[in-house]
Formats: C-alpha cells, sequence, structure tokens
C-alpha cells in the first residue's frame, strides 16, 4: 500500500509536462539519461511503487447497509411511530386483556411494515443508481507493457510507478498519464476527456501555450505530446513515460470530483423536515394534554398510566401522516423508474422534485446529444448522392438509397463563402478549431470554391438522371456498394466491433464509419479482405495526408488481367488534384472511366463541408503486377510523385458525422414545448454545431447565424 492521497509525493511533484522536452522531463523526475533504452531497474520500480503507491484510484468509502438504514430513519417523524411502537409491545406484552393485546400487536406491526417499506424501498433505488459512479473503475487498463532493466515485459497496470517507460500499440489502452517519447503516426481516441469525436494526432515536441495562455490553462486535447489515462490507442504506435499514476491522472481528476460531490437537500426535503418539526411539536403538546386528561379526568383510565400513556399515543398515531414518507419515496420511485426506462439515471431519490423547475437545459454535444459514433451519413459520385441510413440496425441494401436533393446545395450561411472560409468554419479546417489542434486526420489544404452562389449552383448540378446505376429514390445493389466502398475498406487498418457496434473496435473512428456503412448495408467484411489480399501500402502520414494499399482484384473490381488494383483514399482536395479520371456513377471498370469535372468535385466538397460532414475522397486505379513487390513498403511519391502526373480515378465523397440521437429530436421538441429552452454546448467547429443544432430542432431557423 502506499501513502494516502494527501501524503503522496504526486501532489507536489506535477508539472506542465507537455512545456518540457523529453531530457526536461527526465530530468524533472530525477531519473537517468539512458530510461528510454533502460527503463527502471527492478530495485527502483519497488522504491518508486512504496513511494507513490499503486496505480489505483481511491475509491469512495463504501455506505454500508446500517448507515443506508439511518439515512432512512433519520426522522422526527420515524421517531414518534418507533416512540408507539415500543409503548405499544410494552402494552402487548405486558396487558392480560386479549383485545388490547391483540391491538397492541396489529399496531406495532403495522408501524413496523411501514417503516420497512419506506427505508426498503429507499435503499433499493438509491443502491441502484450508485452502481453507475463505479463505471469509471471499469474504464481502467489492465495490463500494460513496460521496459524495466532494458526488456520489454508485461505487468499489471496496477504495478506501474511514475518514470516507467510505457510501450503504446494499436487498440492498447493508455495504462496512465504519459509524456511522449517516440511516436508513430500515433493518434489516442480521447472523448472521454475532451469530447473530441475523432482522435488526435500526437507528437514528442515540447508545446509553447499560446499567448495569454498559463501551461495548465492549455486544453488537453491539445497537449498532443501526452497520452491520457483509460484512453485508446486509434492509431499507430507510440511510448511513452508515466509522469502520473492513480489518482494524479487526468481520469483520477474526475474520479476525486466525482467522490467529493457534497450531498444537499432539495425544497421539498427540506419542507418536509421543517412541516415534521411543526407536527411533532403539535403531538407532543396533544399527547401531553390527552394523557393529563385521561388520567385525572376520566372514569376509565384515572390513576392508570399505562392506560392514559396508550390513549395518548393513540392520539400521536392518528395524527402522525405515517403515509407521507411512503407516498414521497414511492412517488420518486415511479419517477426514477419511468426515467431509468429512458435510459436516464437519478442517483438520488429526491433529484426528481427538482425537475419539475427546470426553465434551461444545458447539455454537452458528444455522446449526449449526438451517438458519438462517427457515421457515414452521405455518399457523392460523379452523377448521384446517396443517403445513407445511420440509425440502420438490418444489414441490407436498402439502408442506401439515391436521393439528388439530399444535401444537394450549401448550407444557406455559407451560399455567399468562398471555398477557404468555408473550410475554416467546419471540421476540415487545418488550423482546427478557434485555433485548436486539429483532430480530423484528412484536412483540407486549399479549396478554391466560388464565392458566386449561382456558379455554385452550376458547378454542383448532377447531369439529367439517367437511371445509372440506379434511379433516383432506389438503392443499389449489394455488388456496387462494395464495389464503390471497397476503397475505404480495404485501404484500412482498422478492425470494426463487435456487431458494428463500439465494443472492441479498433482504429480510427472517421475511417471505422465506412467499414460500419458497408456492414449495415450487407457486406461481408472478412470475406472482402480474403478475396482481395493486400500486396504492398503507403502507410497514412498527417504529413501527405492519405493513404495507399495495392490488392489482388476482386471480382467486383472488373479488373484487367496482369493487373493489380490500387486503392487511394485521403483529403478530397489532394485526390481531386492527383485525378485524371472520375467512374461514372461510383461503377468500376475501363468502359466507366469519365474526364474528371474538377470544379463539380470542388463544389460537392464545399457543400458538405458547408453541413459540419467530415469528407473524405475514395479513389482507385490499376496497375502493372510486374511493377509492385508484395510485401513493399512504398513511399508517398508511389502516389504524388508519378511521371505521369494526375493518373488515379475518383469514386466518390464520403460524407462522415456523429450524427445525432434519434430519441434525443423528440425529446427536445417536448421539452420546447413544455416551455424549456435547450442549449447544446460544444467545442466543435461552428459549421458542425450548427449542423446539429438544426437537425435536434435546437437551432433558430430565423436567426440561424447566431450561434
Amino acid at each position: 500500500m502506499g501513502p494516502p492521497p494527501s501524503e503522496n509525493p504526486q501532489a507536489s511533484e506535477q508539472a506542465p509536462w507537455h512545456t518540457l522536452s523529453i531530457e526536461e522531463s527526465i530530468a524533472k523526475m530525477g531519473l537517468k539519461s539512458d530510461l528510454q533504452k533502460q527503463g527502471l531497474s527492478v530495485d527502483e520500480a519497488a522504491s518508486r511503487q512504496s513511494k507513490y503507491g499503486p496505480n489505483k484510484m481511491t475509491e469512495k468509502e463504501k455506505v454500508t447497509i446500517w448507515q443506508r438504514i439511518w439515512h432512512q430513519i433519520n426522522n422526527v417523524l420515524v421517531y414518534v411511530l418507533i416512540t408507539v411502537a415500543v409503548v405499544s409491545l410494552v402494552q402487548a406484552v405486558t396487558t392480560d386483556n386479549s383485545n388490547t393485546r391483540f391491538t397492541a400487536w396489529f399496531q406495532v406491526a403495522l408501524i413496523v411494515s411501514v417503516i420497512t417499506l419506506n427505508t426498503w424501498i429507499g435503499i433499493y433505488q438509491e443502491g441502484n443508481a450508485e452502481k453507475a459512479a463505479d463505471a469509471l473503475k471499469n474504464m481502467l487498463s489492465t495490463d500494460a507493457r513496460v521496459i524495466r532493466g532494458g526488456k520489454e515485459i508485461m505487468i499489471p497496470a496496477g504495478d506501474i510507478v511514475p518514470g516507467d517507460i510505457c510501450l503504446l500499440g494499436l487498440g492498447d489502452k493508455i495504462p496512465a498519464d504519459l509524456r511522449l517519447c517516440s511516436v508513430s503516426n500515433m493518434a489516442s481516441g480521447e472523448a472521454a476527456l475532451t469530447g473530441e469525436s475523432v482522435p488526435i494526432d500526437k507528437v514528442t515536441e515540447a508545446l509553447s501555450p499560446p499567448d495569454g495562455l498559463d501551461p495548465e490553462q492549455v486544453p488537453l486535447g491539445d497537449r498532443k505530446n501526452m497520452a491520457y489515462s483509460a484512453t485508446l490507442v486509434a492509431q499507430g504506435s507510440g511510448m511513452g513515460i508515466a509522469i502520473a499514476t492513480g489518482d494524479f491522472t487526468q481520469i483520477g481528476t474526475i474520479n476525486r470530483l466525482v467522490n467529493n460531490t457534497e450531498t444537499i437537500k432539495t425544497d421539498v426535503l427540506k419542507q418536509i423536515d421543517q412541516v415534521s418539526k411543526y407536527l411533532f411539536i403539535c403531538i407532543c403538546t396533544m399527547c401531553t394534554a390527552t394523557f393529563l386528561t385521561a388520567f385525572f379526568y376520566t372514569d376509565t383510565y384515572s390513576g392508570d398510566a399505562l392506560g392514559s400513556i396508550n390513549i395518548a399515543l393513540v392520539c400521536a398515531v392518528a395524527m402522525v401522516p405515517e403515509g407521507l414518507e411512503a407516498i414521497v419515496t414511492l412517488t420518486y420511485s415511479y419517477a426514477v423508474k419511468v426515467m431509468a426506462s429512458q435510459n436516464a439515471i437519478v442517483r438520488a431519490l429526491p433529484a426528481v422534485e427538482t425537475l419539475g423547475s427546470v426553465t434551461v437545459i444545458c447539455s454537452d454535444k458528444t455522446g449526449t446529444l449526438t451517438q458519438n459514433i462517427m457515421s457515414l451519413t452521405a455518399f457523392v459520385t460523379s452523377n448521384a448522392r446517396y443517403k445513407n441510413n445511420v440509425d440502420a440496425t438490418d444489414r441490407v441494401p436498402v439502408n442506401f438509397v439515391r436521393d439528388d436533393t439530399y444535401l444537394a446545395s450549401r448550407a444557406q450561411h455559407d451560399m455567399k463563402k468562398t471555398g477557404k472560409d468555408i473550410v475554416a468554419d467546419g471540421p476540415n479546417n487545418p488550423a482546427g478549431r478557434r485555433g485548436h489542434n486539429p483532430s480530423n486526420h484528412f484536412t483540407v489544404d486549399s479549396l478554391h470554391a466560388t464565392d458566386n452562389p449561382d456558379e455554385a449552383t452550376a458547378n454542383a448540378a448532377l447531369p439529367p438522371d439517367d437511371g445509372f446505376p440506379v434511379k433516383n429514390g432506389e438503392s443499389p445493389s449489394r455488388e456496387w456498394i462494395q464495389s464503390a466502398l471497397s476503397c475505404g475498406v480495404l485501404c484500412s487498418k482498422c478492425v470494426l466491433g463487435e456487431g458494428g457496434g463500439r465494443a472492441g473496435e479498433i482504429g480510427n473512428p472517421t475511417e471505422l464509419s465506412i467499414l460500419r456503412a458497408s456492414y449495415f448495408a450487407g457486406i461481408d467484411i472478412e470475406e472482402l479482405k480474403n478475396d482481395a489480399p493486400i500486396v504492398a501500402e503507403v502507410p497514412f502520414s498527417s504529413d501527405y495526408k492519405f493513404m495507399a494499399t495495392v490488392h489482388e482484384p476482386a471480382k467486383v473490381d472488373n479488373c484487367p488481367d496482369g493487373k493489380y488494383v490500387c486503392f487511394v483514399k485521403g483529403a478530397p482536395d489532394r485526390m481531386v488534384k492527383l485525378c485524371k479520371y472520375q467512374a461514372k456513377g461510383g461503377v468500376a471498370g475501363d468502359e466507366n472511366l469519365e474526364d474528371i469535372n474538377e470544379n463539380y468535385w470542388i463544389e460537392q466538397i464545399a457543400i458538405l463541408s458547408s453541413h459540419g460532414l467530415r469528407v473524405l475522397g475514395l479513389c482507385r486505379t490499376t496497375i502493372d503486377k510486374d511493377s509492385v513487390k508484395a510485401g513493399d513498403q512504398l513511399g508517398p511519391e508511389f502516389v504524388n510523385g508519378r511521371p505521369e502526373g494526375k493518373w488515379l480515378t475518383m469514386v466518390g465523397l464520403c460524407a462522415i458525422m456523429d450524427p445525432p440521437r434519434p430519441e434525443c429530436v423528440q425529446a427536445i421538441k417536448e421539452a420546447r414545448g413544455a416551455g424549456v429552452r435547450v442549449a447544446m454546448i460544444t467545442g466543435d467547429h461552428k459549421d458542425t454545431a450548427t449542423a446539429i443544432g438544426h437537425m435536434l430542432g435546437i437551432v433558430d431557423e430565423k436567426y440561424s447565424e447566431a450561434v
């Protein structure tokens, strides 16, 4: 066991690690200069374990069952009932009259039953809600790879100490807060801490805080040389020095705040307490008067102290609203049960009462109003637009429907903007949001779209509907979807989660959205990968913003003999510049090649960006089999340094977003109907926030620019 949090040396040893170089960080921790190669020695690790304690978050002291019972019965009216029950019990034991004995026992049983029922309901409901607070513990890693004594070993995550060198790979859960000292195309998903839907690219160099900000004021998402406990490696690999463990990690800080929340009484509980005090005074006064009257002035009970006390207590029981606690608790319990059926957690029963006073609801966007699942919402080809049902649960091609009116023009507030200004306000901005670092790997560098609405409309116009490959309003075949999206599926290192969901998924959420859309369109992802095995690849890099893979052709690729299929996906503006052709209707094959219409594709990028969507370009081509050897690790010049210049074929554009939860749309409508104002709080880009707000019904349609 280590020292308690208040005495842990980590409390005083914290530093603005993101502003320090790797060498400065190592020196600050008093470690050897060869730490990155040798790691801690076994003795050093043991010493630091004793000094800093285990890498575990302190759990809040559990409330015992007796404490829970006391919390439920600690009420002045319950004290009166208990007193009556005790006196009735004494009378039942001492009296010789059978009728009196029966009445006394019945009274004892009734009072005990009421108190027991009230107590059980309160303990049961609040006990269920408490389980939700334990969810933070399930976010922590269980094992970790570290370097100790110059060797790479696996240890329990709880044994990590400040100064350990931790090794990270794709899909790993980060075991402690780390100052990264080596990265290879690494990005980590930090939505739990920052609200960012997509992973954050990582670097190793020291970062200077922006002007006017102290180092501690720099947002966590902008500390790109740090990796945080309980987050996931979504891409690449890396190595870092553990600089904080247990309660002193960022997730540990959240845990401390959750555990230290104070319990306050709601207005109803305060009013019940006040009424209880007044009732207690009245009951005591009336009991005293009844006792004195019975003892001194009645023939039946004159001189009979026990009988007089009993008749006084009978009056007390009659005056005590013993059903008050039960009615209030049952009302709260019913409300909690109804809310739980709608996936709303109420931690303490009395909190339900405050909901009736709500006039404004302020809600986070990512994961609350939205699903926190990046989803392919639209796919644009040379002659059509396809809408994808992001809420689908059935694996059928009809989830895709050709709808040439869907996202067919720029958002109203962006009609007169240049392409540069549209990108600046949207999620494809390479400069990030409001000066923050970008989280989208496939950002747009430059988009030369017109600011003339008439010209923009002309550029975006689709050719007349010739029904190729399907008519407007119809769904394409599974084979077409597989062919059109195969670039996004095969040109990827991602692993889709179980049943197409989040559980077990590995990789960049933007890329996973294409796999998920393909999966729910009925495509067998593993079968497709087996049919078109990878031959060589150009790994993704944020420097050139694309990834390329070379494959054996699958049946749906319509590929000539002696050729490999090459897929390239990346930032859409860069893809357009590399394309010589476009695939008519997104259909593969030399017979469907057309000269690329650059103005059309640039305007489509502008349209999708104006609606707050992340845009990804999918391209393909064929190459001679003798031009690439199996297993080649190709460089970016394989794609953008070819002597023929433009050589790719544009298949289509993927429009990706974190969609709203369907149930939130109706909930917001009902809230607004009840006079409750709903506000969405987000650090996301303006156009993304506006688009989500429109879908949810939050944005004022008349003053949509006031965001």
